[in-house]
């Protein structure tokens, strides 16, 4: 078999994420002989997934041979494909400036905005970020010009139109948001099995998702199913939901006229999920005021009405306040050590094989069906998931490419997330028809205005960028409070290189 890709990983110490696509690609037969480079500033979480890679290799026996490095540039030159996951700084650091943002009155953050709610998307606070991901594209265009930069690290929509537009980079953004449409399908099987079955799976959904797919499999063939969405990352809307040719839409208007509220109370008491809000009270009144069903993470921006507080998040998106709020940023950082220690165990743990310690099936996520359809030449649209007590069904393959034209509209140079068709010439968008003005106009213009204050703050720097920023903001009463607030963040310790950038 001749030589494979070379893959490389930068921030590969997010050990539980890389080591599912490690699996995908592991389990991938055309693309075995490829190499595998780790790289990671943190010596502990780099040795836990080199530790897991290497036993995940010698167990299954794969003419794959994995590298481990903290040398970025060593890993990048001559790669075909690199995959950024790195997140600078830590999950600690944006806390801190979330805490004291707080202090001056901006509940959740001075990055928190109408339609970027997500505690994860550091955009006007992200310089590190920004920063890193541009000196990874110069890497490659140094040192493997030919290379593919798929990013993981959000902000994916910032980060991949910077990357775009200042580089010559081949990238795309990678987000696994858009298998949110699986709500609808879900509501289609609940409408289904009360006219087919004449059976109301309605609070068995809502406390039991898993098992809920037993239903779905009974009443729904999901070869007759045509998804379409379009947007931007965490942005992203549902234009187009067919069933055997029929327009399913009006499935969802039945379940929010009879079962909605039933599903809530259901939902309220039994979710121990931040992330199930795709049926949430919220996502039905944005589809209410907008038009279409947000899809994945855009039910977690929708504007303040959602996040004026606490209380507020919890009336929306149920008693954790979804995962942005004070509750569930901290599950999420739990979560977040939990794996850690998680994939040492299993990486360190030399009683038990890692392969039967970890899931062998394929992760749901993108990124491996696009590395196969370009290096192999494979012409693909879709690629195979694994649902829950289903098996493998075909989704849409979704990423965030800049827009050239495809969602009508839509700056050429802004990356959208949309439909794309893959072979061994790249990533190419599927061209669609516009949105809706509504969704257009309130939904995805603010969003573009933000990337643009974001990527001008970070690239150009100023103290008057992070100004402008907060003197729209809702929440400010007066210009102490955003002198304040800026002197506050930039004299944080660690903050020293920023603090110059935006003198």
């Amino acid at each position: 078999m001749s030589q494979g890709p070379k893959i490389s990983f930068i921030g590969a110490g997010s050990a539980r994420w890389t080591s599912r696509i490690l699996v995908d690609i592991f389990m991938n037969k055309d693309l075995h002989n490829a190499e595998i480079w780790l790289m990671d500033i943190d010596d502990r979480r780099l040795n836990i997934i080199d530790t897991l890679a290497r036993r995940l290799v010698n167990e299954l026996k794969l003419p794959i041979k994995v590298y481990a490095t903290k040398d970025r540039r060593k890993a990048i030159k001559d790669a075909d494909f690199v995959i950024s996951t790195a997140l600078p700084k830590g999950y600690t650091y944006y806390e801190t400036m979330r805490d004291i943002s707080e202090k001056y009155g901006y509940y959740r953050g001075i990055n928190s905005v109408e339609w970027n709610m997500v505690a994860d998307y550091h955009t006007i606070w992200g310089y590190y970020l920004f920063k890193l991901h541009l000196d990874i594209a110069r890497d490659i265009e140094e040192l493997a010009p030919n290379a593919w930069f798929f990013i993981v690290s959000n902000p994916v929509l910032e980060l991949t139109t910077m990357i775009a537009r200042e580089t010559k980079v081949k990238v795309a953004g990678i987000c696994h948001g858009f298998l949110g449409f699986r709500a609808a399908i879900e509501v289609l099987a609940m409408r289904l099995s009360k006219q087919m079955l004449g059976k109301d799976i309605t609070s068995y959904c809502a406390a039991h998702m898993p098992e809920c797919y037993d239903y779905m499999a009974k009443v729904i063939d999901f070869s007759d199913i045509e998804i379409e969405m379009k947007g931007l990352n965490h942005d992203i809307w549902l234009t187009r939901f067919r069933y055997k040719g029929e327009d399913t839409y009006k499935y969802i208007d039945e379940w929010i006229k009879e079962d909605a509220e039933k599903y809530w109370s259901v939902w309220r008491e039994y979710t121990t999920n931040p992330w199930n809000l795709d049926l949430c009270p919220a996502a039905i009144d944005m589809y209410r005021t907008y038009g279409l069903l947000p899809i994945g993470d855009t039910v977690r921006g929708g504007t303040w009405k959602y996040h004026w507080d606490l209380k507020t998040k919890q009336y929306w998106y149920g008693q954790y306040g979804e995962p942005d709020s004070e509750i569930g940023c901290a599950i999420r950082i739990q979560i977040v050590r939990r794996n850690i220690e998680e994939m040492a165990n299993i990486a360190f743990n030399m009683s038990t094989p890692v392969s039967q310690r970890i899931s062998l099936k394929p992760s749901g996520e993108v990124i491996v069906s696009l590395i196969d359809s370009i290096y192999n030449d494979k012409h693909t649209e879709s690629y195979e998931i694994n649902v829950p007590r289903i098996g493998s069904v075909k989704a849409p393959i979704y990423v965030n490419v800049l827009n050239n034209g495809s969602v009508p509209g839509i700056p050429d140079n802004v990356a959208v997330e949309t439909h794309v068709r893959v072979d061994g010439k790249g990533i190419h968008p599927i061209q669609t028809s516009g949105l809706p003005s509504k969704v257009f106009k309130y939904a995805i213009l603010p969003r573009i205005m933000r990337l643009e204050w974001a990527l001008e703050a970070n690239l150009k720097g100023g103290r008057d960028t992070l100004v402008e920023w907060l003197i729209v903001d809702v929440r400010t009463n007066s210009m102490k409070q955003v002198n304040d607030v800026i002197d506050a963040i930039l004299s944080m310790p660690g903050n020293e290189e920023i603090a110059k950038h935006f003198s």
